[in-house]
């Protein structure tokens, strides 16, 4: 007879999890702290645990679903595409993260948002400017620019209640989800 290694939790809690990408895609509010390469890869790319479940001879029954990342509360000045600091380690973790995918084919989704304080043509505009910004920014630091989608949302889906609410400034970054 032999022993068998235990499986870390997050390996355990995905073969546990059937039927998980048929769920929401939750959210992940970063606020203004700088997550770990490896809480960005295990939320972007779930089904990585199921893969290496299988490599290492065990079978998976499905895998929680991947969540997008809301980047951070107030980072955007009003008006403004330029990516503030605290934002710029933030994004450092998630290049390092989707650098690791390069090649893999894998898709993910930059969402700009905006608050209501400007007309609605205008923060379409900037919503879209932030996007592209993260992307390209993502791009300089590693990650692979045909694995990213840049997308502006205007104000047309606030994080807050008041739709003049700074919170409502932000970028989401989270895996592209079939039309």
């Amino acid at each position: 007879m032999f022993a068998r290694r235990p499986l870390p939790l997050f390996l355990l809690t995905a073969a546990m999890l059937a039927g998980g990408a048929a769920q929401a895609q939750e959210t992940v509010d970063v606020g203004n702290g700088v997550p770990s390469v490896g809480a960005v890869k295990e939320g972007l790319f779930p089904e990585d645990a199921c893969e290496q479940l299988v490599a290492a001879g065990f079978k998976c029954m499905g895998f929680k679903p991947a969540v997008r990342f809301s980047l951070p509360a107030l980072a955007f000045k009003v008006g403004s595409a330029e990516i503030p600091d605290g934002l710029r380690k933030q994004l450092d973790v998630f290049a390092e993260a989707l650098a690791a995918k390069r090649g893999s084919g894998k898709t993910v989704r930059i969402e700009g948002h905006a608050d209501a304080s400007g007309a609605t043509e205008a923060n379409q505009t900037l919503s879209q400017k932030r996007a592209e910004e993260v992307k390209r920014y993502l791009v300089a630091h590693g990650a692979e620019e045909s694995m990213l989608t840049a997308v502006g949302l205007g104000a047309s889906e606030p994080k807050v209640k008041d739709p003049f609410a700074a919170e409502n400034r932000r970028v989401e970054i989270g895996r592209q989800t079939p039309p």
